[in-house]
C-alpha cells in the first residue's frame, strides 16, 4: 500500500465509486476463500486504502447507527432461548469452558496492554474471543481505539477460521465455506415491517439516551424480546445485511490515518503471535473437554474455538458434531463478553494508570 498517494482533490463521487468497486472485488475474493465476514472485511480493507490515500469520503452517522441496529437484530435472531436448555443441562461444563477461554484471552490482552504493545485498553478489546463486530463497536464507546481493535479482531477472525477449517479437514471432513447469498429469496413482508419500526424507534432512542454502543445493543435486546415472546421471527433480507456490513466496514476503515496504519503494521507480528497463542491454549482446553467430559474432539474444539459464532457455525454445519453444544458454548461466551467487557476494560485502564511503564519495551 503506497501511503504517499493522495486523492484529496478527487471529487467525492469518484472516491465513492472507486471505494464501492474495490469493496465488491475484495468481498468477492474473501467469500470465494470461504471467509464468513467477507462482506464486512472487503469494504473495510477498501476503506483503509482510501483513508491511507487521504480520501475525504465519510459514512453519515445516521446510516452508521442504522447499520448497527440491523446487525443487532441479526444477532438477536441467533440468541434464542432454546439454547438455554443445553446450558442448564451441563452448566458446570459450560461455565468452565467459557471462563477458561475468556480468562486466557483477557490475560493475553492485559499482558499486551501492560507491555504497551498497543495503547490503552485496545488489546483487551482486541483479544476478546468472539463477536468481532460487536466488540469493535463497543470498544469505541468505552475509550479504546476502534481502528486498532478492528485490526486485532479481524486478524483473529481470519486466523481462527483458517485454523478451524484445517482442523476440520484433518478430522476427515470438508471445512465450511461461506454460504452463497440468497439475493432474491422471498422475505415475509410483516416481519420486515416490524423490524423497520423497531429500528426506527430503538436506534434514535439509544442515541438519545447515550447508551454505549446503543444502536447495536438496544436493537439486539429489543429484537430478542420480540422474538422470544412470539411477536416476530427475525428475517432480514440478504441485500440489507450486505449493505449494513459494508457501511460498518467503511465506517471503521475510513477512520484510519497514516500514523495509525504505521502503528498497526508495526504491531502486526505481535498481534498474529497473540492470536496463535490463544488458538493453541483453547485447543488445550478442548483436549481437556474431550478427555474428561467425553465429548468428541471436533465438537470440543469448535465449542472452545476463539472465533465468532458465525464462522464456527458455518464450519460446524458441514461436520458431524453436536451443533447445539457448539452454538450454546459460543453464544454463552458472547453474552459473558458483552456483560463483562466494559467493566473489565475500565479496570485494566485504571490498573495501567497506576503501573509504571516496563523498561524493557
Amino acid at each position: 500500500m503506497n501511503m504517499d498517494v493522495s486523492v484529496t482533490g478527487v471529487p467525492r463521487v469518484v472516491q465513492w465509486g472507486v471505494m464501492v468497486g474495490v469493496s465488491g472485488v475484495f468481498a468477492a475474493i474473501l467469500n470465494m476463500l470461504g471467509l464468513p465476514a467477507g462482506f464486512l472485511l472487503g469494504p473495510m480493507l477498501a476503506a483503509i486504502i482510501m483513508a491511507a490515500m487521504e480520501g475525504t469520503v465519510r459514512v453519515p452517522r445516521a446510516l452508521f447507527a442504522v447499520a448497527q441496529g440491523v446487525i443487532g437484530l441479526m444477532i438477536a435472531g441467533v440468541l434464542k432461548l432454546s439454547l438455554l436448555h443445553e446450558v442448564v443441562h451441563d452448566w458446570p461444563l459450560f461455565a468452565l469452558g467459557v471462563m477458561s477461554v475468556v480468562g486466557a484471552s483477557t490475560t493475553l490482552g492485559v499482558l499486551m496492554s501492560r507491555w504497551r504493545i498497543l495503547p490503552g485498553t485496545t488489546a483487551v478489546w482486541g483479544t476478546s474471543p468472539g463477536a468481532a463486530t460487536a466488540m469493535v463497536l463497543m470498544a469505541e464507546a468505552f475509550g479504546a481505539d476502534m481502528r486498532l481493535v478492528a485490526v486485532m479482531q479481524y486478524v483473529r477472525v481470519t486466523c481462527v477460521t483458517v485454523v478451524a477449517s484445517v482442523v476440520a479437514r484433518l478430522w476427515g471432513v470438508h471445512g465450511g465455506h461461506a454460504p452463497a447469498v440468497a439475493w432474491f429469496a422471498a422475505v415475509p413482508v410483516w416481519p420486515v415491517v416490524i423490524e423497520a419500526v423497531l429500528i426506527g424507534v430503538l436506534v434514535p432512542l439509544s442515541v438519545r439516551l447515550r447508551v454505549p454502543a446503543g444502536p447495536l445493543l438496544v436493537s439486539m435486546v429489543g429484537g430478542m424480546v420480540f422474538q422470544d415472546t412470539g411477536l416476530i421471527d427475525i428475517v432480514l433480507p440478504a441485500p440489507l445485511l450486505v449493505v449494513c456490513y459494508a457501511l460498518v466496514g467503511w465506517s471503521i476503515g475510513l477512520r484510519f490515518t497514516r500514523p495509525i496504519l504505521r502503528v498497526a503494521l508495526r504491531s502486526l507480528p505481535q498481534v498474529v503471535g497473540a492470536v496463535l497463542i490463544l488458538i493453541a491454549v483453547c485447543g488445550g482446553f478442548a483436549a481437556c473437554l474431550g478427555r474428561y467430559a467425553h465429548i468428541d474432539a471436533l465438537t470440543a474444539y469448535l465449542a472452545t474455538s476463539p472465533g465468532g459464532a458465525d464462522s464456527v457455525a458455518i464450519i460446524a454445519a458441514s461436520t458431524h458434531v453436536n451443533m447445539a453444544f457448539v452454538m450454546a458454548m459460543q453464544t454463552l461466551r458472547f453474552v459473558v463478553i458483552l456483560v463483562c467487557g466494559p467493566p473489565l476494560a475500565r479496570g485494566v485502564a485504571r490498573w495501567l494508570e497506576r503501573e509504571p511503564s516496563p523498561s524493557h519495551v
